[in-house]
């Protein structure tokens, strides 16, 4: 069975389909997609998209909207593929975030507070296993 994650992070058991963030869900995304990343050009956006990951930049607010509402009636119906609508959304480019990544303070690239928590995580994992941090001593406690 292939699972999926859910926006507050549980996961939940699906009847088809192939585990999400395997290679092969990687693949299968960019074959499926092709013809959007095609479309997307025709249409001359400018685009980013890894597997089924994209953000699509326009320069209005109105734009966004329209963008997105097309892209969703061309992905299902076109493509068949049933789009995340929770996971959908249009919004200014600063508070948007792409592959754990979102635009920050003067226009700097920064990690989102998830995957930053995450990052911290590893690191406390790591220490408690008894590694070492840039060199100094495993902290106690």
């Amino acid at each position: 069975m292939a699972g999926v994650e859910l926006p507050d992070g549980t996961r939940e058991a699906t009847p088809q389909g192939v585990p999400q963030g395997g290679p092969l869900s990687q693949l299968l995304a960019n074959i499926a997609l092709d013809p959007l990343d095609k479309e997307l050009e025709s249409r001359g956006h400018k685009f980013a998209r890894y597997a089924d990951d994209f953000i699509v930049l326009v320069k209005s607010a109105n734009a966004a909207k329209r963008v997105l509402t097309s892209l969703i009636r061309y992905t299902e119906g076109r493509l068949q593929l049933i789009v995340n609508r929770a996971k959908s959304r249009a919004a200014p480019l600063k508070q948007c975030a792409f592959l754990g990544y979102q635009i920050g303070h003067k226009g700097k690239l920064v990690w989102t507070e998830k995957v930053q928590h995450r990052f911290k995580e590893k690191v406390r994992e790591w220490e408690r296993s008894g590694h070492r941090v840039s060199g100094g001593e495993p902290r106690e406690g």
